[in-house]
């Protein structure tokens, strides 16, 4: 089955998803994110000047750089592998492919969550927490750590899982390797404190853009997810509808909202990072109070959410290149 730099069949990305739900992201395998936060800390060294123009400038040049970097080396991999045959291209785009998608350690980060929580283990759950968010494990409640939780899952869904899909459907292992980077990005400097807010200006833009379909798309597959297993797929909608754009950002506001109408919960509130308290609206409505079940419905709407995903994307493609 023939696979390029930028294409890659159906088949092959069902078999990225498969060894992602299968193995995760295993320790004895180099990950590309790993070489990119790698990257994009040496550059911040030498880069950042506290000077805000400056900053502003360096910061686009960095993301520029990073992307272009993460992009050019996914497709000088698949190239040569081309070079050698066409099988071992073919080997090169799965495993790419498998590296730029994080189902499995989104929802076993979650689990853990969970299971620390039903052991009354607050302890560990808070030591869980990191993996998950980057607000302050200590100054959540158990309330606040499965709010926490269910929020990770629907912003994770676009970041990890809807985004990537996307990406390697339309332009393949480049394109879905270059959002990583641009991700990667957001999540290391794309922040509005003192530090990164002139530095990361450009990376938070530009991944604004990246995943601006993704993040609408996900709210989409999060309520056709609710249909199968809470039963809400029009609160889901509905919710969405009203609240997210009330969000700070202009993107995981839609997850977030439609996994909130699809358990029927009060999702969002003020958030703490460090120091600094992040005002954000409440997205939902509070039917009842969140339980620890409620971890358990979003793991199982974030694996039907998946699967719909991939189904949606496949079928669009296949109608679009019989025209």
């Amino acid at each position: 089955m023939s696979a390029t730099a930028f294409y890659i069949p159906a088949p092959l990305i069902f078999a990225a998803l498969a060894l992602d739900a299968l193995a995760g992201d295993p320790p004895w395998l180099p990950h590309p994110v790993v070489l990119i936060g790698q990257a994009i800390s040496w550059g911040e060294h030498r880069l950042r000047s506290a000077q805000p123009r400056t900053d502003f400038l360096n910061g686009l040049v960095l993301a520029v750089c990073v992307t272009t970097l993460a992009a050019g080396a996914a497709w000088v991999t698949i190239a040569l592998c081309r070079l050698a045959s066409p099988w071992l291209a073919a080997l090169a785009a799965v495993l790419v492919a498998w590296t730029t998608l994080a189902m499995r350690g989104l929802d076993d980060a979650a689990k853990t969550v969970e299971l620390s929580l039903r052991r009354d283990d607050e302890s560990a759950a808070r030591s869980a927490m990191p993996a998950l968010v980057g607000r302050d494990p200590d100054k959540l409640d158990r309330a606040g750590m499965i709010c926490a939780t269910v929020e990770s899952i629907a912003e994770n869904l676009s970041d990890g899982i809807v985004a990537p899909l996307l990406f390697l459907f339309v332009g393949g292992p480049v394109a879905a390797m270059a959002y990583k980077a641009i991700n990667t990005l957001d999540s290391m400097i794309g922040y509005r404190d003192e530090r990164y807010l002139y530095f990361g200006r450009a990376a938070a833009r530009i991944d604004d853009v990246a995943n601006y379909i993704p993040a609408r798309l996900s709210a989409v597959c999060i309520a056709a997810a609710s249909a199968f297993t809470t039963g809400r797929p029009r609160p889901a909608f509905r919710t969405c509808l009203a609240d997210a754009r009330k969000h700070l950002s202009p993107n995981a506001g839609f997850p977030e909202s439609a996994m909130a109408g699809a358990l029927g919960v009060q999702l969002g509130g003020d958030a703490i990072y460090g120091d600094e308290v992040e005002h954000r609206a409440v997205l939902g409505i509070a039917e009842r109070e969140l339980t620890v079940a409620d971890i358990a419905s979003a793991r199982s709407i974030l694996r039907v959410a998946t699967a719909i995903g991939f189904i949606g994307f496949a079928l669009v493609r296949n109608v679009v290149a019989r025209r």
